[in-house]
């Protein structure tokens, strides 16, 4: 097969001088190259290995990014904390809440501003420091419990302590099922009156509402916590307690004074003996017992807490001389009903089911353990003796002196 192949026009021979060499003739390759393969789509597309290369530089980027985000965020806050930006430098207005805040002997007001910052009544030490500085000309912060609020201004604060605002208070927190010499100890440890003061208050109970049989003020000092106004005397407190029983009773319904006596003994009896759950129960019980048709117990109460009230200690270990002694009026395995008054400050709570106490088949109880305060209930003596040796064989892995 023949190829044709276009004309082209005669080129004319170069000229050479004389002597000169024709120059060589250039290899056609020099002008005219093979065209460079087309790429294939397969060379087209990257490799994998590439394709991981790039998602890592992708995945090294962001987390690049993040930590330097992170980083200046850190950098800012520091910032901010050192410049004091984020910090809250005083609260505003009076507070709110009440807390009771003391403060002892010595302490002057770096160390005042300190325990106040501590428990949130002011922002900041320092706030309250200047403020002192800037109110109280002169003047110091006397030793003594105050009524405060959480989240005082500061310049709020100062005038609390310096008498300026709220009244300074004497703190007392009387926790229940104490004996009265227990509740005047706490009163005379809070407002520094004299034992004595409380000691004679209680000789004569009936100047303060109490009924012809009451010995003592024993059962009416109500427990709670307290903020006495630090002018008040000790008949003053006295009253205020006992008033805070009567108010109890009388929500309870019992408005007789006999019948309030008669309660607020066997309240303090419930408030010894168990547990708050099982008030309504051992109440029914002590019910039972004291009940007319009682032919399991004949009346006794049978209670430990009565006998060693009697015999001024706290125990429940009694010899069989001791709960036979009938000389003791407090004792009730010996004395049939109740005892000659409380022997104890009863709860609301303990007051509440001796006025109520639930229908029950029981006479007999006893907490097996001290710790959970499991008590359990039985009608008759020989179920009751179980129970009690499930306490004993308790008490037999527990350390000495834990049941006494």
């Amino acid at each position: 097969m023949s190829h044709r192949y276009p004309e082209y026009p005669a080129m004319a021979e170069p000229e050479y001088e004389p002597g000169q060499r024709q120059a060589e003739e250039l290899p056609v390759g020099q002008f005219f190259t093979e065209p460079a393969e087309a790429p294939t789509r397969r060379s087209q597309r990257p490799s994998r290995e590439k394709q991981r290369r790039r998602r890592r530089r992708t995945i090294v980027m962001v987390v690049v990014l993040a930590l330097f985000a992170g980083v200046v965020f850190g950098l800012t806050m520091f910032l901010r904390d050192l410049l004091g930006m984020n910090e809250i430098k005083d609260y505003e207005g009076a507070g709110n809440g009440s807390v009771a805040f003391t403060v002892a002997e010595g302490d002057g007001p770096l160390l005042i501003g300190g325990k106040l910052e501590a428990e949130d009544i002011v922002a900041t030490s320092k706030e309250f420091v200047n403020a002192f500085t800037a109110q109280s000309d002169g003047r110091e912060i006397q030793p003594g419990t105050y009524e405060m609020k959480y989240q005082m201004s500061s310049s709020a604060a100062v005038d609390a302590l310096l008498g300026d605002g709220s009244g300074q208070v004497h703190y007392a927190a009387v926790a229940r099922d104490l004996r009265q010499g227990e509740v005047f100890e706490i009163l005379n440890t809070s407002t520094r009156i004299p034992l004595s003061e409380f000691q004679a208050l209680a000789a004569n109970p009936q100047q303060f509402g109490l009924p012809e049989q009451a010995v003592s003020l024993e059962g009416y000092l109500h427990p709670g916590e307290y903020r006495f106004d630090v002018e008040m005397t000790a008949e003053e407190i006295v009253k205020e307690m006992t008033a805070n029983t009567f108010a109890q009773l009388e929500e309870a319904g019992i408005t007789d004074p006999a019948e309030q006596y008669r309660i607020l003994t066997k309240a303090s009896i419930i408030q010894a003996e168990a547990g708050e759950a099982d008030y309504a129960t051992v109440a029914g019980s002590i019910e039972n017992r004291l009940g007319p048709n009682n032919t399991e117990t004949n009346g006794l109460i049978q209670s430990d807490a009565t006998v060693t009230y009697g015999l001024d200690r706290k125990s429940y270990e009694l010899t069989p001389e001791e709960k036979a002694d009938k000389s003791n009026p407090y004792n009730t395995y010996a004395n049939p009903g109740l005892p000659v008054g409380p022997i104890g400050s009863p709860s609301r709570e303990a007051i509440d089911a001796a006025a109520n106490p639930a229908d029950v088949p029981y006479f007999y109880w006893v907490t097996v353990n001290l710790d959970s305060g499991e008590t359990k209930f039985s009608s008759t003596l020989a179920e009751h003796a179980k129970y009690v040796q499930e306490y004993q064989d308790w008490c037999g892995t527990q350390k000495p002196g834990r049941c006494g």
